[in-house]
């Protein structure tokens, strides 16, 4: 029984030794396989849709991120904007700081998010596939899926998981 549950292992002539689930790197690929998004996700970073491409500027450099969530007035979930999104409407035109996020951002029906409790491969997967630096966390309320913004997940919180993984590196 302990050998199919992976605790001990035994080989013909050797005997019995520590099976996958009692070693470190079984102990790590659990814990790892079991991470979900709430464990390590960061506050969310929302602009609503009426700011203008100043406003993003300003948040982008102020929070020190890599991307915005766009909520609407009553803060459900209606896009994002990132760095790239805003240089390709502010280079060369004088007149970009003015114009409204809403009509610069990705909107929701492009757009890849995750849950609180998705696992955080899961969110690693749509990250890479999608190839963003990041993902906003929501939870859908009942009114209509409408999807309140939680969270964020980024490529730094992926990478302090990791550190944390695998050699007891805890962020403060």
């Amino acid at each position: 029984m302990l050998v199919m549950l992976g605790y001990i292992d035994a080989k013909p002539k050797v005997g019995y030794f520590l099976g996958k689930v009692m070693t470190t790197e079984g102990r790590q690929s659990e814990r790892a396989l079991s991470l979900k998004i709430k464990d390590v996700m960061n506050r969310p970073v929302v602009i609503v849709e009426t700011a203008t491409v100043n406003d993003a500027v300003i948040a982008l450099f102020v929070e020190n991120t890599g991307f915005l969530t766009v909520t609407d007035e009553q803060g459900a979930l209606v896009g994002t904007v990132s760095l790239k999104d805003l240089l390709k409407v502010t280079l060369g035109n004088p007149n970009a700081a003015s114009i409204p996020i809403s009509m610069v951002m990705t909107r929701v029906t492009r757009l890849v998010y995750v849950t609180p409790e998705d696992s955080l491969l899961d969110a690693a997967r749509k990250m890479l596939d999608h190839q963003v630096g990041g993902l906003p966390v929501v939870s859908a309320t009942g009114e209509r899926s409408r999807l309140e913004v939680v969270g964020r997940i980024t490529k730094t919180n992926m990478t302090l998981a990791l550190l944390d993984l695998t050699s007891g590196y805890i962020a403060e």
